[in-house]
């Protein structure tokens, strides 16, 4: 009976269609190896291996995707820095570009005003050049002026009224210097003719101190007859009245009256040569 039973249960058991182990005569070590590399071949060894390269190759899978994500993230990243590089380029250009044009503008403004100030420094010194002839033509003009009327006075003592004209210096000369001694200088030439009119330039003075004055004086006039006080040749005329060793002195040559006019009348003559605006 119980061989009956594992008869029966081995007839209930199938073996592996792949390898029969009762029809053949192979021992029993063997077939346990066998048995062990049947188990190896099972369907559930497939499916593993299946699920393995499945695992591998979704795992290649992942790892394509995230090197594309990688890369992708690289190329934005590169095109952001690109960009931002671009943007700071240009920004720092535009301003060394801005600063290089206020640089400009201002040695520009700067080598304007250096030209204005140096075209204004030689308009000054042309004005000024200008002037400065104006006033050496004017003051040789006047000058000239001068001196024409020098030579015209030098011709009063070769008139034939000179001796009229000493007596009224005198006369002059002592209501100016207001002393009683006094003493008289005149050219070489003019010594004879004013000690000719000494006496009637003396009573003149006397006549008209006593009618406008109500004194009566007289004074004494002596004429220096010494050569080395005379007055130079090159004197227009006149005469030169002292008083008290000298120290009071009365020039009353043509040549102060003439000084003396041309001052006083320099205004007017001046108005009248050099109009104003002119």
């Amino acid at each position: 009976k119980k061989k009956k039973k594992k008869k029966k249960k081995k007839k209930g058991q199938q073996p592996s269609p792949l390898i029969p182990l009762k029809s053949q005569n192979i021992p029993k070590q063997t077939q346990r190896t066998v048995k062990q590399n049947t188990r190896t071949h099972t369907p559930t060894s497939s499916f593993s291996n299946l699920s393995t390269m499945a695992s591998a190759s979704q795992a290649s899978s992942q790892i394509r995707q995230m090197s594309n994500f990688i890369l992708q993230e690289a190329h934005e990243k590169a095109n952001e820095l690109r960009v931002r590089t671009e943007h700071d380029f240009n920004l720092q250009k535009q301003t060394l570009i801005h600063a290089a044009k206020l640089d400009v503008v201002a040695e520009f403004e700067r080598k304007g005003k250096e030209e204005e100030v140096k075209a204004r420094i030689a308009k000054s010194a042309a004005v000024g050049d200008a002037r400065t002839a104006k006033m050496k033509y004017r003051d040789d003009l006047l000058k000239g002026l001068l001196s024409s009327a020098r030579q015209r006075a030098s011709l009063v003592s070769k008139d034939q009224n000179y001796s009229s004209l000493l007596k009224s210096l005198l006369v002059q000369s002592l209501i100016k210097i207001e002393e009683t001694n006094v003493t008289v200088y005149a050219r070489s030439d003019d010594v004879a003719l004013v000690q000719a009119q000494v006496p009637v330039a003396v009573a003149e003075y006397a006549a008209l101190m006593k009618s406008k004055a109500s004194v009566a004086v007289r004074p004494s006039v002596t004429v220096s007859t010494d050569a080395s006080s005379h007055l130079p040749p090159s004197s227009l005329g006149g005469v030169v009245v002292t008083a008290d060793d000298g120290r009071v002195v009365c020039d009353n040559t043509l040549e102060a009256r003439l000084s003396l006019v041309y001052e006083e009348l320099m205004p007017s003559i001046r108005a009248c040569l050099f109009p104003e605006g002119q």
